[in-house]
């Protein structure tokens, strides 16, 4: 079950970069806005130590997540998070409110499985994507879009039109015609192997240098007896 981020708000009436600074800097918390779904835009701040800590939850990215104001519940998605391109530190934060019905553009990861049990036998190459833009409801946006590689034999892979998705949620791009391989099972390269010395060559070879060895002092020996009989 996905994790449920919340956020506790507080209503914002001070707009304008000063008093930014000021929410920032005294209040210790990041001035946001919530707006989309045909109603007026609403002006908020969030606590800094929230907002770092959800923002530390990859899901805070891609998922609906719930910001509460008072008695108020807003269900929103994440569009855009300010930060200060030099120290790092939050300066703005916008959110976009959905429905269940309201439909997204989202980009979730792929999450391979059953790698071990793959009948290819091979090496499982992951072809360029590990993550995909797909359309979907917000109220089933998935945390990942699992690709089950058990079947794919040697040599074969699966293509993004074989990618089983999440019910209600389609590929971007697909009916252009922009179809791409996902995983694929190659063959190991083959490694060469450095040549083994055979034992047996080795006495052989022993062998033969010491009859020739033998045969040089036979020869030096004779001129020696044939001249004790003179």
């Amino acid at each position: 079950m996905t994790q449920e981020i919340i956020l506790n708000a507080d209503p914002r009436e001070r707009t304008g970069s000063n008093k930014a600074r000021v929410i920032r800097r005294i209040d210790v918390m990041i001035p946001a806005v919530i707006y989309g779904n045909e109603l007026p835009g609403e002006n908020i701040k969030l606590p800094l130590n929230e907002l770092t800590k959800a923002s530390e939850n990859e899901l805070f990215y891609t998922q609906v997540l719930k910001i509460k104001i008072g008695d108020k519940e807003e269900k929103v998605v994440l569009k855009e998070l300010q930060k200060d391109p030099v120290k790092g530190k939050f300066l703005h934060a916008d959110f976009l409110r959905v429905s269940s019905k309201t439909k997204l553009k989202v980009i979730p990861p792929f999450r391979f499985i059953n790698e071990e049990e793959c009948i290819g036998g091979g090496i499982i190459s992951y072809i360029v994507l590990r993550e995909i833009e797909v359309l979907c409801l917000a109220g089933n946006i998935p945390e990942a879009i699992e690709v089950d590689v058990t079947e794919i034999a040697l040599g074969d892979g699966i293509r993004l039109t074989e990618v089983a998705l999440p019910e209600g949620a389609e590929i971007s791009g697909l009916e252009d015609g922009q179809d791409q391989m996902v995983v694929s099972v190659n063959a190991p390269k083959a490694v060469e192997e450095e040549p083994v010395e055979i034992e047996g060559e080795e006495g052989a070879e022993a062998g033969s240098e010491g009859e020739e060895g033998a045969e040089a002092s036979d020869s030096a020996e004779s001129p020696d007896e044939g001249s004790e009989e003179s």
